[in-house]
């Protein structure tokens, strides 16, 4: 793994000369500094890429330590270059770090969930107490990042007499398939440089008055949260099942 934004400067002995080189293993990488080093390529079959993975969990607890806005910034760039509908990249992204605008957002989110009438089980009232944490608990994050969308509008719409939403469900919403991947490349960038994430859709219950909070208006809207800090624990990846159950191969 990339150790990201730690500069270092070292000496190498290149053709009888002491090469002084100065460089950011984010950019630079392990690998390619060992094989500077011997002169001997430590590449193997996949990239780091496979590690950052397997390692990736979601961290819902963190420590009480900033999030540096280069690294909100760099996270971001990595959301950016995520693949969308025919490259629309119709998003947005805001980093929250004022916990006091956190704390009001979380009780917003709270009075929102108050709302839904409960049913008659016994188990509704703890229920509802269990949605609001994992409805809540960004607000203890260092760093939240928001991501906004603008409607994709197809070329499609052009051409028949079908309105957009009803054209967004015929293609199965691709504006939602394009934040997942643009969120998925966070949470991935976000093991690669250390730090621990984790994906919210529960928050957008109070989604209009969230983006008044946020100052997001048309043609943008709001879609999820990212939570970002340095983890509490170390977490162990929950299992996952087997290849055999997820592939299958029609030939």
């Amino acid at each position: 793994m990339h150790l990201y934004n730690i500069k270092r400067c070292i000496s190498v002995l290149h053709n009888g000369t002491i090469v002084n080189i100065s460089l950011y293993f984010s950019s630079f990488g392990k690998n390619n500094l060992v094989a500077l080093l011997t002169g001997k390529s430590t590449k193997s079959k996949y990239m780091e890429l496979q590690k950052a993975i397997e390692k990736r969990v979601s961290i819902r607890s963190f420590k009480d330590a900033e999030v540096p806005v280069e690294d909100l910034k760099q996270l971001v760039r990595m959301g950016g270059h995520a693949p969308s509908v025919n490259n629309y990249q119709p998003w947005k992204f805001y980093a929250i770090t004022n916990h006091d605008l956190l704390s009001k957002m979380a009780d917003t989110v709270k009075e929102k969930i108050e709302e839904i009438p409960e049913n008659e089980s016994i188990a509704s009232k703890n229920v509802k107490t269990q949605v609001e944490f994992f409805s809540t608990f960004f607000e203890d994050a260092p760093a939240v990042i928001a991501l906004s969308m603008e409607d994709y509008e197809s070329v499609l719409e052009k051409g028949v007499k079908m309105s957009h939403q009803d054209i967004n469900i015929l293609r199965n919403y691709p504006d939602i398939q394009s934040a997942g991947a643009a969120i998925e490349n966070i949470l991935l960038a976000a093991v690669d440089m250390g730090y621990g994430a984790c994906w919210l859709s529960a928050p957008m219950m109070a989604k209009e008055a969230l983006e008044k909070m946020l100052g997001i208006s048309e043609p943008h809207h709001l879609m999820a949260f990212v939570a970002v800090g340095v983890p509490l624990k170390d977490v162990k990846p929950r299992e996952k099942k087997p290849l055999d159950e997820i592939f299958e191969l029609i030939d």
